[in-house]
């Protein structure tokens, strides 16, 4: 695995980003090394991303060096190992006014709507971070034939629960918001809920598969 690349955010956060393609290998190297960063001292906030990781650092006490050595020093050190991941089920009803890109997609693929659909629901996904909105999550594992660029106009907004495709990932709206991913469907399923503990529905390493309630045109 090539070594990530250490570098400054302003005077109080560093950053430690994995070079292209993002992988669950990479991912859970992150997750370690972010649950390692939680435990050092002076450390304010510790934010896995995308082959990224960004710590957030009291400028008073900790010293930039050395915390740039220890994340790299616990790159090759820190112990990966496979967390209890959940696996969820999605229930999505596609196409209609649920998923209208659906046919779009379809055609920008080269594919039927049935056999885009049947394409979705066969992948396992697997949530590399939460971002964008509470409880929205980036997902791995979209079959490369599905593959579509974002939207050239964003709506201006997206009803909650939309599942959708954004460039190499699919990911579902927590909450009605603007939004440029092509939107193949809909869940009733409610990702985010204050009251609920933990209050997001997945978290970092869940295991995702979608079913179809009904497919429409």
């Amino acid at each position: 695995m090539t070594r990530p690349q250490i570098h400054s955010l302003g005077d109080t956060a560093l950053v430690c980003t994995a070079p292209p393609p993002a992988t669950l290998d990479c991912q859970r190297r992150m997750w370690a090394l972010a649950d390692s960063a939680r435990l050092w001292p002076h450390i304010v906030e510790v934010v896995p991303g995308m082959n990224n990781l960004t710590i957030v650092f009291d400028p008073l006490e900790a010293e930039y060096e050395s915390l740039a050595q220890q994340l790299d020093d616990g790159w090759d050190t820190v112990a990966v190992v496979e967390s209890g991941a959940a696996e969820i089920e999605i229930p999505v009803r596609y196409g209609g006014t649920d998923g209208p890109d659906l046919a779009t997609l379809a055609k920008y693929v080269g594919l039927s709507v049935d056999e885009v659909v049947k394409r979705h629901t066969e992948a396992e996904y697997v949530v590399f971070f939460l971002g964008f909105q509470p409880g929205f999550a980036y997902m791995g594992g979209l079959d490369r034939s599905l593959c579509m660029p974002r939207r050239a106009e964003p709506r201006l907004e997206v009803p909650a629960g939309s599942v959708g495709i954004g460039g190499e990932q699919t990911g579902i709206y927590p909450a009605a918001s603007p939004g440029g991913w092509q939107l193949l469907g809909r869940t009733d399923l409610k990702l985010f809920d204050p009251a609920r503990h933990p209050p997001t529905l997945m978290q970092p390493g869940d295991r995702v598969r979608f079913t179809a309630l009904e497919v429409r045109a």
